[in-house]
């Protein structure tokens, strides 16, 4: 049985192209549903799907290198002929897949380097696939694997605790800065994509007070709607800074939003209390006199870009440990594959010693035709007793020889010395023996 696998993400194809390939929950559950169903008409045993905003996977067990009838799944999926998307795919088979896999679960092959995401997408796609009867033994456990190397890579090494991007170094930075940012209030000033993100990394910190502030209300109110944050107005900027402990500014505004003379005048009311001030914006909305205001911290975005330029260095600098602790995982994967390839060896010497068994049984009871019931019994135990304890010692030491370097040699080895067919060989080939 083979593992293969065809992709294709955001350093491969276009981005116009990944979407029109994504699949939301409910697509992956029809598709997977059709699959487990029999409607399509391929050599795949088993089927998992990922898909996020950077890539589109799939990964199946299979009998052959069936790279067309996954390419035909997910043509026949999304609607798409697959001469639109058959040059930007890459394909993996057997421990390639393994690997690959084993990668994008550690965060070695996202867009950013260690991204926490891809960890519980991979774990909801296996979920997705069980729950269509889609994954069998061979993907389940090769996605549990997978799923356990993520963790240790992350667990292991720092390769996801330094902010990656913008938004998550701002909110890195406020609780740096301010030390309490949990019961901290947080304005974020503007509800582009970038205030969002930001809106989410402050609330995966535990922050429970935020506050949106935009030129119109109903975007702010629709920002606060989906991160159940308060929301307002420019004309209540000035109130949130004299509230806030922390304000960041990510507008579109062409000009300053926040000059220092509104700073001095919030600070005035707040008693020496600290603001932080973090501008992520470009052009800037924050006046940078107000960082010689007493008692503010500013912080603009070209100390945040320096920042993070130096958090992604450290998350790189952190690849080389991932990397062994993949090769270890692989290696532990690789034993489970090459135990899989001596179980038909082993399932092969007991069913043929079970024929032999039963047919010389036959023949001494033919010859023995005045034995009772229960004599019977006796000798059939007899040689079931008998073929086990011959075979016991040969087939605990071909389950532990699987693991071996030397496993090709004694599979070849055993295969000669119980006459048993090589399911590698052409059939021209077994003629000839």
């Amino acid at each position: 049985m083979h593992i293969i696998s065809i992709g294709l993400n955001h350093s491969t194809t276009p981005i116009h192209l990944r979407e029109r390939l994504a699949f939301n929950e409910e697509q992956v559950r029809v598709s997977l549903s059709r699959f487990s169903c029999g409607e399509n008409d391929s050599s795949l045993a088993e089927l998992i799907l990922i898909s996020t905003c950077n890539r589109v996977e799939i990964y199946a067990a299979s009998d052959r290198l069936a790279y067309a009838d996954l390419e035909a799944f997910l043509s026949d999926a999304r609607g798409i002929d697959i001469q639109e998307f058959h040059p930007y795919l890459y394909r993996f088979q057997d421990i390639d897949s393994v690997r690959h896999l084993f990668d994008v679960a550690a965060g070695l092959d996202s867009l950013v380097v260690g991204e926490p995401q891809i960890l519980g997408q991979i774990t909801r796609a296996l979920e997705l696939a069980r729950g269509q009867n889609a994954a069998g033994p061979m993907l389940n456990r090769l996605f549990q694997a997978a799923i356990h190397a993520g963790k240790r890579a992350r667990t292991e090494t720092a390769i996801s605790r330094n902010p990656a991007s913008v938004s998550s170094l701002a909110a890195s930075v406020a609780e740096k800065a301010l030390g309490h940012i949990k019961t901290a209030f947080v304005v974020v000033l503007g509800a582009g994509e970038m205030a969002e993100l930001t809106v989410e990394a402050l609330r995966k910190r535990g922050v429970e007070k935020i506050r949106v502030i935009n030129r119109t209300l109903e975007r702010a109110q629709a920002m606060a709607k989906r991160w159940n944050a308060e929301s307002a107005t420019y004309e209540f900027l000035q109130q949130g800074l004299c509230e806030a402990d922390v304000l960041i500014s990510s507008t579109a505004a062409p000009h300053l939003v926040v000059d220092a003379a509104m700073v001095s005048e919030a600070m005035q009311s707040r008693a020496e209390r600290p603001l932080v001030l973090i501008d992520i914006a470009v052009p800037r909305d924050i006046d940078p006199e107000a960082a010689q205001i007493p008692c503010v911290k500013l912080f603009d975005i070209d100390q945040l870009n320096d920042q993070l330029e130096d958090s992604l260095t450290r998350r790189k600098d952190e690849v080389p440990h991932v990397r062994r602790i993949l090769e270890e995982e692989l290696s532990e994967f690789e034993d489970y594959l090459k135990s899989l390839e001596m179980l038909p060896i082993i399932v092969n010497i007991h069913q043929q010693a079970e024929s032999i068994r039963i047919e010389e049984l036959e023949k001494t009871l033919r010859r023995m035709p005045d034995l009772t019931d229960g004599e019977r019994e006796r000798i059939e135990a007899l040689t079931q007793s008998l073929v086990r304890k011959l075979l016991d010692h040969p087939t605990r030491h071909l389950r532990a020889a699987a693991t071996s370097p030397r496993a090709p040699e004694v599979a070849a080895l055993v295969r000669t010395l119980f006459n048993l067919p090589d399911e590698h060989l052409t059939p021209k080939t077994n003629a000839a023996d």
